[in-house]
């Protein structure tokens, strides 16, 4: 809530009183910097917030060197565990290096709110050892023993590896790509996005209307060279479906200067957004799996274009987006009316003016 009103603050269209009693709500009572703090949870989350909320200097400076103490500490805590985990060489959980609980969450507000620091660029350090082989097993370093969302499964023995922006490797290859068009780039990034990238390459299918993902895949599915369980594309969503992997690949494509990767994301977006069964899919409004998240990631994916076939669909989209919501909708971010009404103060402003979609990954 707070972020909503944030972004209404800074485009003229609220009053910073509401934003900050919002923003004051959020930090009553005990904030956590302890292992489940994350970029949704704790003192990144706040952090985050505030940050967003900090259009002058000096505003919220203290609050803001409080909560960075915290964040700090979090984050070298967690890189010291995935560093001896590796070197340990035991396979990751996904909370480890995801966007939603992980590094590459917390590396998303560092690279906003610290660009010019040494933390984030031992998160990149991380991100690019995540990526090299672990043994001598032929997976990539993310695959995790474990089955989404981190949980033990007899039904996926011997684990799985995962694609999605919100919980697998589109997460870490969109901050590494996204550092790296900064001008901000440790050794080895290039390659380990080329790494990532080739991996997404090997398991990208063909569909009448364009290249699509798959949401994970098994130990099986590897050994055998195809896919078993998903054999066409599901919900064009933002937090596993191929519009989250589309923008990931299409700012690798622009870190790298990968052209090709940038136009082959967009004909995959544009393949979603005029394929009727997939839209079909789309069930709810949110910005993690509702119309909200494929709104705000096409239009992201829109604005970096080499194509203008996207404008008729993006034009589409925002017209559903502006359809009411049946009443009782949930209220929160990523699941809820708030990230609807954010991505709803994009399709009518044309401009996230805060920058809240870096949450996201989007830029």
């Amino acid at each position: 809530m707070a972020l909503l009103h944030i972004e209404r603050a800074v485009a003229g269209l609220g009053g910073w009183e509401v934003a900050h009693a919002w923003l004051a709500a959020a930090a009553h009572g005990d904030i956590s910097a302890g292992p489940n703090a994350t970029l949704f949870f704790g003192a990144p989350a706040l952090a985050f917030a505030a940050y967003a909320a900090a259009d002058r200097p000096g505003k919220y400076e203290r609050a803001l060197q409080a909560l960075d103490a915290g964040v700090a500490a979090v984050t070298r805590r967690r890189l010291d565990q995935a560093q001896a985990r590796i070197d340990r060489g035991d396979r990751p959980v996904l909370a480890e290096f995801d966007l939603i609980n992980g590094l590459a969450g917390l590396g998303a507000h560092l690279l906003r709110r610290d660009s010019d620091g040494d933390l984030i660029r031992q998160v990149l350090i991380y991100l690019v050892r995540l990526t090299e082989p672990l043994g001598t097993e032929d997976l990539p370093g993310w695959w995790t023993d474990l089955a989404p969302p981190g949980r033990s499964s007899t039904d996926l023995a011997g684990g799985h590896g995962n694609f999605g922006m919100a919980h697998g490797i589109s997460g870490p290859l969109a901050l590494l790509s996204l550092a790296m068009r900064c001008g901000i780039v440790a050794d080895g990034q290039t390659e380990a996005i080329t790494r990532i990238c080739s991996w997404l390459d090997t398991w990208r299918q063909d569909h009448d209307t364009g290249p699509w993902w798959p949401e994970t895949i098994t130990l099986d599915e590897t050994r055998l060279g195809r896919l078993i369980r998903q054999t066409r594309p599901r919900r064009p969503s933002w937090c596993y479906g191929t519009p989250g992997l589309a923008r990931a690949q299409q700012l690798a494509g622009q870190a790298t200067l990968d052209t090709d990767r940038q136009r082959m994301a967009e004909q995959a977006l544009i393949g979603c957004l005029t394929d009727p069964e997939q839209l079909r899919r789309i069930t709810d409004g949110s910005l993690c799996h509702g119309l909200a998240g494929l709104f705000q990631t096409a239009w992201r994916i829109a604005a970096d274009a080499h194509t203008p076939d996207l404008t008729t669909p993006l034009h589409e989209l925002a017209e559903l987006l502006l359809t009411p919501e049946p009443p009782g909708a949930a209220i929160g971010l990523l699941e809820g009316s708030t990230g609807r009404a954010l991505a709803l103060s994009v399709a009518a402003n044309e401009f996230p003016t805060s920058r809240w979609d870096t949450c996201l990954l989007l830029n």
